[in-house]
């Protein structure tokens, strides 16, 4: 087998959404899975909507996703001298005519055939008409009335179109300036592709797109269309993947979730990026549709995030941290061994930097829920807090181990249950009757924050 050489080609009109997203990563899954060149062209003829901003995001977007590319990216802008030429070709072979149809005119034709009930396709009126260099025009690519045009999809099947239904194709203005299903085969062509992987919303153009490659002598591609995913409200659709990314979710966890929309491998669900590049095959890409789902993007996200070494996922929250007011460097100790003690809870970053603050707050400026002080530091707990903090000064082994048998032994002696000193414990330290366990919170806060918090609690709050 050649090469494989795939690419994702995104206009620059806005950022990377999911769908995009899902799309690139399909691509270079099987280029990475098949020894492949994953290629990025930059669809950015329109240069009216085309931003250099939009640009930036997509391939921050991209980067942040670890999905990198292997060649020099295209810029479709550069290229109009090749689209020219191959416009000219096509002249010469007289594949193409001046259509002189105007806005109204083609709207009048769309109306009668919805009057009629039947699908529009235009009847090439203009095909053999004589120049007129007065009127305006389009290029229209001459399509054949007789056979089929039959397409082997990777994901869809054998998708037949009869040629009778494909209309003659508008290509180019008449400055020269080509349009997409024209540009998208001659650059795919230049940039080698063999596999032109995009969403099923294409599919409708594959068919008038062989018949150019064929009419300008290009090999055709195979093609493999996606299923869409549904639930992409139009909020979801607007929102690019660095909104992803400030929430908290991890790259790979995003590509995790958005593989699993519309490809399987047995009932699996959970895949490192290596796992989806050993088992990804375009063979099983659904033809179904998936549906979109937050609740187990973010499900998804917890499992990678319990995965990562605590050195790792300190280096991650610590932005995420410095964004609600902390100066904290990623390879603090305090945070390395703060983040271990809520790891299995946390399902974002954002989530893990609110679990662990209260480690990091002052200790004369904890905050206090309100409930939490009226269910657990009454004046009966805060009687035994004094007592549990005086025996703890005099705790050498400042270590979890030892703290938890400290107190197993404080309670053993006074008759106690240890819920008796583990809530008001919880509380006093962390604000709150809720996260991880005392004597991780204890270790983690050192012995000079737990007294002093202890202390204040005694004291009231």
């Amino acid at each position: 087998m050649s090469e494989i050489r795939v690419r994702f080609a995104p206009s620059p009109t806005g950022v990377l959404h999911l769908g995009g997203a899902r799309t690139a990563l399909f691509n270079w899954l099987w280029a990475r899975h098949t020894g492949g060149k994953f290629l990025l062209r930059i669809e950015d003829t329109d240069r009216q909507r085309s931003t250099d901003e939009s640009t930036r995001a997509i391939m921050d977007a991209l980067k942040w996703l670890g999905l990198d590319w292997d060649e020099e990216p295209v810029f479709q802008s550069t290229r109009i001298d090749a689209h020219k030429e191959a416009l000219e070709k096509l002249i010469a072979q007289h594949r193409v005519y001046k259509c002189y149809c105007t806005p109204e005119e083609r709207k009048a034709m769309r109306e009668q055939a919805q009057a009629e009930k039947r699908t529009f396709i235009y009847d090439g009126r203009c095909d053999g008409k004589s120049d007129d260099s007065s009127k305006p025009f389009v290029w229209r690519f001459r399509m054949p009335k007789e056979g089929e045009t039959v397409v082997n999809d990777l994901v869809q099947g054998i998708v037949r179109t009869p040629n009778e239904e494909l209309e003659d194709l508008v290509i180019a203005r008449s400055d020269g300036s080509p349009l997409y299903n024209f540009v998208v085969v001659i650059d795919d062509a230049a940039m080698g592709v063999t596999h032109v992987i995009r969403g099923k919303d294409h599919l409708t153009n594959t068919p008038k797109q062989v018949q150019l490659y064929q009419a300008l002598g290009l090999k055709v591609p195979e093609f493999g269309h996606l299923p869409l995913i549904l639930g992409l409200s139009k909020r979801l659709r607007s929102a690019g993947i660095e909104s992803y990314k400030e929430q908290g979710y991890t790259p790979e966890a995003v590509n995790n979730y958005i593989a699993r929309l519309g490809w399987s491998h047995g009932d699996q669900e959970q895949f490192s990026s290596a796992q989806l590049v050993e088992l990804f095959d375009l063979k099983d890409v659904n033809r179904a549709e998936g549906a979109l789902n937050l609740e187990k993007m973010e499900w998804l996200n917890q499992q990678h995030l319990q995965d990562k070494a605590p050195e790792v996922l300190a280096s991650l929250a610590a932005p995420f941290l410095m964004k609600i007011g902390f100066d904290i460097k990623e390879d603090d100790p305090q945070l390395i061994r703060a983040c271990a003690t809520v790891q299995k809870r946390a399902r974002t970053l954002v989530d893990l930097a609110e679990r662990v603050r209260f480690y990091f707050v002052p200790d004369e400026s904890l905050a206090y829920e309100a409930k939490s002080v009226k269910k657990h530091l009454t004046e009966e707990a805060r009687s035994r807090l004094d007592k549990v903090r005086q025996m703890l000064q005099d705790v050498s082994d400042w270590s979890e181990a030892s703290l938890h048998d400290s107190v197993q032994a404080f309670c053993e002696e006074n008759e106690l249950k240890l819920k008796h000193i583990a809530q008001p414990s919880r509380v006093a330290l962390t604000g709150s009757q809720t996260g991880p366990g005392l004597f991780e919170i204890m270790d983690t806060l050192g012995k000079v924050s737990t007294l002093a918090r202890l202390g204040r609690a005694v004291e009231g709050v």
